[in-house]
């Protein structure tokens, strides 16, 4: 996916932008004079300054920028097509002297025709020419008046400063410094067409899509031409930046609003303020390794590729910021990526998640035609999600909630506060409560496999979680029902389950829900389903620390487990989960993602630290997963083994245990 950097280099070299994927890049509106070249050469050249002082290493101007979208009949006038070409070299050399690359939009005469052409400047030279392909006349646009498209040139070159450069819409721009960076461009009506040429060069490799444009607008037409950028992002797996031209374009039938953006993969990360008669400029830093990680997983686009032919430019692209840190990155990077942020999103997130949990639990019970089922409830954040889970679909199959056999089992571990929340929320929402103390059994095995009751050991802790799942397999044989498992994604992450006890049910509703989420699904379910003293309960349940509640109590009967003093935080458990199946990024990249993320809250040697037992656990762990029931899938990242997580129970984990090691050793200071 990409390139690996020595172990023995520099910490700043290890964790250097070009090895984690990301490109900054910015989409500008500049302040635009119809037909007045050296104003807006100035502009572009003032615009590319400000760029680089933010770190972008690319910047994308509009369509004909550097004269002008709206010129008209002015584009037959010698001088300007003259003075528009004169100003390549002189946006080239300051664009070098910043130390960022450019793509500018100018009208090219080419052996009697003229083209409406994107000019990708490097180096301190043009490194290519792309043509339009698409002319709109349509409507109020009128371009072939005046341009040719791309595919009626007669030539591949064309000379700037004696030297032939590549010309036509069969380019695409391979930065020889930043795996995976592979530019393509196509111009404005390009991507409106019914297959723009985008797609093809997303086929044939390119990560990063550029689009000069000079769109105007009318009512309706911004919220179209988002979508229309961020579906193309999504259907080429790809970064899609869009310059639009800006309201100093001539008004005299339309208006310009100079609406900028920048799109990954059906994701917006920027977006300009329309209609400022000043320059803007838009920046975000987009994920290339990302990006091939997406395509990587996606059939339809292996299957797609190879059908179109394109020339590569190779080029070195240039970088503001060489050798200083890594700056914070412009681009969303939450805490809880399973999580919106955003309030009436997450409520929404939640609604379809519940949906599609009772759904998948209706579903098997219409098949196997019980009206009855058993779970353990103890109180907790999963036995409660589980049991609500249940209640709905058993109200969506108009079967009565008393079949719902809801048991609490307290042992040696137990704490009254969960033993009475459980035993509330069942009466309150009219299931049927069995209360089965397991002390007696337990200490009745220890017994027959001579287990000393005062080490307090796995054995010890298992054999409670065995003989739950026991209880509950033999009431659902006897009450002619099954099982609802209760455990969630992350606890199947870590392996934190005991195999064959609570490891096991009959169906796993909460089998694609990471525990983060959990509380959350709780907290909607407190507001959205239930009332009163249901949704008192509930929300009392979410404050409760979370602990398997296997050792003893302490004095004054004190809770003495907590799960994440024992495994880590599940906060950061459920990052290096997201990052490591989602995007399959390497220990490296989810270290550097989780040291922003959790700036302030965990140490760098705390993330460390629990990075280590995360991949410990994963991989010694999967034999659990291998042997686990089935359980809808809710989310992006699943762990069936026969669905999205296929992976050899015996596979060795020796590879990411090494490089975190070598983090630590690249990270003396921290």
């Amino acid at each position: 996916m990409y390139d690996w950097c020595p172990m023995t280099s520099p910490s700043s070299h290890f964790f250097a932008r070009d090895q984690l994927g990301f490109v900054r890049v910015a989409a500008v509106t500049p302040e635009t004079r119809v037909a007045d070249v050296d104003f807006n050469t100035s502009a572009v050249i003032t615009a590319l300054h400000q760029a680089a002082r933010r770190g972008c290493r690319l910047a994308l101007f509009p369509e004909l920028c550097i004269t002008g979208y709206s010129c008209a009949d002015l584009f037959n006038q010698a001088i300007l097509l003259h003075e528009a070409r004169a100003a390549l070299p002189r946006i080239a050399e300051a664009a070098d002297k910043a130390g960022i690359a450019a793509v500018v939009g100018l009208p090219l005469e080419v052996d009697g025709r003229l083209y409406n052409c994107a000019a990708f400047l490097c180096g301190g030279r043009v490194i290519g020419v792309v043509p339009k392909s698409f002319l709109p006349t349509t409507n109020e646009y009128y371009e072939e008046r005046w341009f040719t498209a791309a595919l009626r040139a007669a030539r591949q070159t064309v000379l700037f400063d004696g030297q032939a450069t590549p010309f036509g819409p069969d380019m695409l721009f391979e930065a020889d410094n930043v795996p995976s960076c592979v530019i393509g461009i196509e111009l404005c009506e390009d991507l409106w067409a019914v297959n723009p040429p985008s797609g093809a060069m997303a086929l044939a490799g390119a990560t990063v899509l550029l689009n000069p444009s000079a769109s105007d607008e009318v009512l309706g037409k911004a919220d179209y031409r988002r979508d229309l950028v961020r579906q193309q992002s999504a259907r080429c797996l790809a970064a899609y930046v869009y310059a639009a031209a800006g309201p100093g374009e001539s008004t005299t039938d339309v208006v310009f609003g100079g609406h900028s953006m920048i799109a990954e993969n059906g994701a917006l990360l920027a977006e300009a303020e329309r209609f400022r008669f000043d320059t803007q400029v838009i920046v975000a830093d987009v994920d290339v390794q990302r990006l091939v990680a997406e395509r990587l997983r996606n059939s339809s686009f292996s299957a797609a590729g190879g059908a179109h032919d394109f020339r590569l430019v190779s080029f070195t692209l240039p970088d503001p910021l060489a050798g200083a840190e890594p700056p914070d990155l412009l681009r969303p990077l939450a805490q809880m990526p399973f999580v919106p942020a955003d309030r009436a999103r997450r409520a929404y997130h939640c609604r379809e998640i519940f949906s599609i949990q009772s759904t998948g639990l209706a579903k098997r019970l219409k098949h196997v035609g019980v009206k009855t089922v058993t779970l353990g409830i103890s109180g907790g954040l999963d036995s409660t999600l589980a049991l609500l889970v249940t209640i709905k679909a058993f109200d969506t199959l108009g079967l009565n909630r008393a079949g719902i056999v809801a048991v609490t089992m307290p042992g040696f571990g137990t704490t009254a506060r969960t033993r009475d929340n459980a035993q509330r929320l069942a009466e309150q929402v009219g299931v049927t409560l069995r209360l089965i103390p397991i002390t007696d059994a337990v200490r009745q095995h220890f017994k027959d496999i001579g287990h000393d009751e005062t080490i307090h050991d796995v054995t010890y802790e298992n054999a409670q979680a065995r003989e739950r799942t026991q209880i509950l397999m033999d009431l659902a044989n006897k009450l002619g029902g099954l099982v609802v498992g209760t455990g969630d994604l992350s606890e199947l992450a870590l392996g934190w389950a005991t195999f064959n006890g609570d490891h096991m049910s009959m169906y796993h509703v909460n089998a694609g829900v990471p525990k983060t989420l959990v509380r959350y699904l709780i907290e909607w379910a407190a507001d959205a389903e239930f009332s009163g003293e249901t949704s008192a309960i509930l929300r009392d349940i979410i404050a409760m620390p979370i602990t398997p509640e296997l050792l003893p109590l302490g004095e004054g009967g004190a809770l003495q487990q907590e799960t994440e003093a024992t495994i880590g935080p599940y906060l950061l458990h459920d990052f290096f989960l997201f990052y490591t199946l989602r995007y399959g990024f390497a220990p490296r990249k989810v270290f550097y993602l989780a040291r922003r993320a959790f700036d302030g809250v965990y140490a760098p040697r705390e993330i460390l630290r629990w990075m280590k037992v995360f991949y410990a656990r994963f991989f010694s762990q999967q034999f659990k997963r291998s042997a686990m029931p089935d359980g809808p899938k809710v989310g992006t990242v699943a762990l069936s083994p026969r669905g999205d997580w296929r992976m050899p129970s015996d596979a060795a984990g020796a590879l990411w245990i090494a490089e975190l090691e070598a983090i630590v050793d690249h990270n003396q200071n921290i």
